[in-house]
């Protein structure tokens, strides 16, 4: 498995537009605390930068030896709002900056069944470009459950497009996101993200999601005791032979640095890694 530090450890938890850190000052955090690549968002670079700001940013990447192991073009996926499957619409903006960045994977969204066929479409033309396209298991989506997440791949049905499994938003969905769930999405996985949460009745951040209306949480560091199980998590990845990317996607605790969190979640996600 290999580590990618998202952008998002930049952005604030629901503010998402406004980075605290350039992008050269990223990757050399990424760089120096042991992380193989980048995963990038609009907060950085997108579809509305030019293609002289996606080159460059394409050049920081390269002078820190970082890899780019995925986009999210837009902030209308990143807000998995009513317009986040758009993309699918007009997959080719997405595709020309996946090729500047030489991302693999362009992260899409869906929130109605009406969006498959558009998967199908944008899949096929991504596929041309050797690029495979991903949705995040994610509130308020098809991808808000593990059966829906499967229903909806079985019916996309293109080999290219698959899962982002995310346990935390399993969790806050009510699902299983141990052996089961990963053993039964494996043929769709891949790509991983992790940010960690303790679910409680008075959490400071409260998501609505459609299986289970409002759930409340705290965030904590990834390597905080008492949230997810990543122990478990990681067992399970194994089990399945997982090898691919494995992202850091949460934003630094407030009061906690960037350059902190990442270190110190790189290096207790190596020991599940190695273990």
């Amino acid at each position: 498995m290999q580590l990618s530090l998202s952008v998002r450890i930049a952005e604030g938890f629901l503010s998402k537009e406004d980075a605290i850190m350039d992008l050269e000052s990223l990757a050399k955090l990424a760089s120096d605390a042991g992380y193989h690549s980048i995963c990038m968002r609009a907060s950085q670079v997108g579809v509305a930068s030019s293609t002289e700001q996606q080159n460059a940013a394409r050049n920081v990447l390269d002078a820190h030896g970082l890899k780019c192991s995925m986009v999210t073009g837009d902030f209308a996926v990143v807000y998995n709002n009513e317009q986040g499957p758009d993309c699918l619409r007009d997959i080719t903006a997405y595709l020309d900056l996946a090729d500047r960045l030489g991302a693999p994977m362009i992260r899409v969204a869906l929130k109605k069944p009406d969006d498959i066929v558009w998967a199908q479409r944008a899949a096929d033309e991504a596929k041309e470009r050797d690029v495979r396209l991903v949705h995040q298991c994610h509130t308020l989506s098809l991808f808000e459950t593990v059966d829906t997440i499967v229903a909806t791949l079985q019916a996309i049905a293109r080999d290219n497009f698959g899962l982002i499994y995310e346990p935390a938003n399993l969790e806050i969905c009510g699902q299983d996101y141990g052996y089961a769930t990963i053993e039964r999405i494996a043929p769709w996985l891949f790509n991983v993200y992790l940010q960690n949460q303790i679910l409680k009745p008075d959490g400071e951040i409260t998501l609505n999601t459609w299986c289970r209306g409002d759930v409340s949480f705290d965030i904590i560091q990834i390597h905080d005791a008492g949230g997810v199980d990543f122990a478990t998590v990681f067992d399970a990845l194994h089990m399945v032979n997982y090898d691919g990317t494995v992202t850091v996607h949460q934003s630094a605790p407030d009061g906690t640095p960037p350059h902190e969190s990442a270190t110190q979640t790189a290096a207790y996600l190596g020991t599940l890694i190695t273990r």
